[in-house]
């Protein structure tokens, strides 16, 4: 079953064009890892969703429901259906209430404040590797894993059915990484949660994601299944992007692409393919007309005149 399903998304800052034209599906159950270099409108297209940010064309639906359906009908059902945690995670916390209050926030707004469930809470608190004594401090007193456990937590208790994370494991040790990654993943096999994974560390994204999408200039250019992506992109950025990826591993190093030029402004981006102004491979057919997303077969979908061949 599609839980989320955005159609020709358009997020505008004045004339400087965030996201133009993007489609994306998540699947109920599955984690979908969004990559693509700075400035190219992946945390835009989080926030939009998480109904942070206003769009300019296209829709977004959510479990079967537009945003607009979902606000009508409460003020609680759009935070219901999504929560976002912010890249960074103490800086989202307000600064001028103790972590209990933070905590407590999301059941005493949904109406389900009571002593189980704060009780089911605490023990959540405890699940996630937090010790009770941390419910007196305030924001700036946590460590940043520590500060990322009570964001996540605070964002569960909405019980939402996606989860987006935007750069889940940003400024954290790499063993403090791992066990948010792992935490993630155990969560997400007892609750069920879907998620959407925001992340510039392709590492990251090909350790936990079931499909990825590759953003770039606002566009979605290329997604699929994760490990056919990384194994086989067919989009000239996708098989840049992954060839400038550090690998321990001699043998699974790939030969690295650099691209000419810079990135284009978003204020002024190129007529026809974005990609063109960099892309090795283009043609006369990509300055002028724009790619549609072509099905390649189970799931792998890219926006480019002349894919790579596997």
């Amino acid at each position: 079953m599609t839980l989320l399903d955005i159609r020709d998304l358009k997020i505008r800052y004045g004339n400087l064009r965030a996201v133009d034209g993007a489609s994306l599906s998540i699947a109920s159950g599955e984690t979908l890892g969004l990559v693509g270099e700075s400035g190219c409108g992946k945390t835009s297209l989080a926030k939009a969703i998480a109904g942070l940010l206003p769009i300019d064309g296209g829709e977004i639906s959510i479990t079967g429901m537009t945003q607009e359906a979902l606000r009508r009908q409460s003020r609680t059902a759009l935070p219901q259906a999504v929560q976002l945690l912010h890249q960074d995670a103490g800086a989202a916390l307000s600064p001028r209430l103790k972590i209990e209050t933070l905590l407590a926030e999301p059941l005493q707004i949904t109406g389900r404040w009571n002593e189980t469930n704060w009780r089911a809470l605490l023990a959540g608190l405890q699940g996630l590797g937090l010790n009770a004594d941390l419910l007196k401090r305030y924001p700036h007193q946590l460590s940043g894993g520590q500060a990322k456990r009570v964001a996540l937590l605070r964002a569960l208790t909405m019980e939402p059915a996606l989860l987006i994370g935007d750069e889940p494991t940003a400024g954290l040790d790499l063993s403090v990484q791992g066990e948010i990654l792992n935490l993630l993943v155990r969560l997400q096999r007892q609750r069920q949660l879907t998620y959407l994974l925001v992340s510039h560390n392709l590492n990251v994204i090909g350790r936990v994601t079931n499909r990825v999408a590759v953003m770039y200039l606002g566009q979605i250019v290329e997604t699929g299944p994760t490990r056919r992506v990384f194994r086989q992109p067919t989009h000239p950025y996708t098989a840049a992007l992954l060839s400038a990826n550090p690998v321990l591993q001699k043998e699974k190093r790939k030969e690295r692409i650099v691209l000419k030029g810079d990135l284009p402004s978003p204020l002024d981006p190129p007529a026809g393919c974005r990609f063109h102004t960099r892309c090795p491979h283009a043609q006369p057919k990509c300055r002028i007309e724009v790619p549609v997303q072509r099905d390649l077969g189970d799931g792998h979908a890219v926006a480019c005149h002349f894919p790579l061949e596997a």
